[in-house]
């Protein structure tokens, strides 16, 4: 009788150990950031390079803009044909990876109405792609907005070309994502054209550092405001040199990045924090080899904190 007592007491208080252990386990794996990064980053490497240096360096996610320095997606061989498609389907998936966000070159501001269907029409083309890959978001930017009476009806074109992409990613998984970039970076706008679009498959990459180094918002209060349509985000830090702008490793600059980042984290963000080393267009900037190693050393440093 003793022994039967002994032996449910530890059959129980195994069961209950293990319960422990695995509720320990699942938060501490809720805790993990996604982690993902631009190609734009490196903007050399093959394929094959991202794919392993993402999986080495424990990353989860990658953003594709572009690859050896090819934006139109469609064009590099890896989304040539259907065949290859499934196979570069199987070579994230074998590094246990997922491609997050297709960053497109479509812009949403052109009133011209050749220069406007053209970028509707790349946005199409990377939302049938991002449908293939299993990718969830696609990304589009608006870029010049005048300063004078016309910046109303500019803005009108860029909520028309949003609303209409939605419509056109209606019955995929796929949303597209406006990212705060060039002028666009008030969070007023910003929510004013979100609200307009008010469509499901619609929302924001927030890219923290784009808004806050010009309109020197808090952190806390462009959130606030636009949390009901941020997906995505990209991260990043910079310093100013003699005026100017040059990005450095994330928590090496003057940006509150961090502030960013445990706002998103507290209130429950489950999407990727990306990465942007912005190498392409600035080639002085150090190298990818380095940055792209760098930041999950910084953000797992940060996260272990929490």
């Amino acid at each position: 009788m003793k022994q039967a007592s002994r032996r449910d007491f530890l059959k129980t208080s195994t069961g209950f150990m293990s319960l422990l252990f695995a509720g320990d386990f699942l938060a501490n794996k809720k805790q993990q950031p996604l982690l993902s990064f631009s190609t734009l980053g490196c903007p050399d490497w093959t394929f094959a390079d991202i794919l392993n240096f993402a999986s080495r360096h424990r990353y989860s996610g990658i953003e594709i803009r572009g690859i050896q320095r090819q934006l139109d997606l469609i064009k590099c061989p890896e989304f040539s044909s259907a065949e290859q498609i499934t196979r570069t389907i199987r070579q994230v998936e074998d590094k246990h990876l997922k491609i997050v966000d297709l960053g497109s070159s479509a812009e949403m501001h052109h009133t011209d109405k050749t220069e406007r269907q053209k970028n509707l029409d790349e946005a199409k083309r990377f939302i049938d792609l991002a449908g293939k890959i299993n990718c969830p978001y696609v990304r589009v930017f608006p870029n010049k907005l005048p300063d004078d009476d016309a910046r109303a009806a500019v803005i009108d074109v860029i909520i028309e070309n949003l609303a209409e992409l939605g419509n056109y990613a209606k019955g995929t998984n796929v949303s597209v994502l406006m990212e705060s970039h060039g002028d666009a970076v008030k969070t007023k706008e910003l929510k004013m054209i979100m609200e307009s679009v008010n469509h499901p498959q619609v929302g924001l990459v927030w890219d923290i550092v784009n808004m806050w180094s010009v309109t020197k918002e808090p952190p806390a209060r462009v959130y606030n405001e636009l949390k009901a349509y941020i997906r995505h985000t990209h991260i990043k830090d910079l310093v100013w040199v003699d005026g100017k702008e040059k990005y450095v490793h994330v928590g090496k600059g003057e940006t509150p990045i961090f502030e960013a980042i445990d706002i998103l984290y507290k209130n429950g963000y489950t999407g990727y924090y990306s990465f942007e080393w912005e190498k392409l267009w600035h080639p002085d900037i150090g190298s990818p080899e380095e940055a792209l190693a760098d930041y999950p050393l910084v953000m797992q440093a940060h996260f272990a904190k929490k």
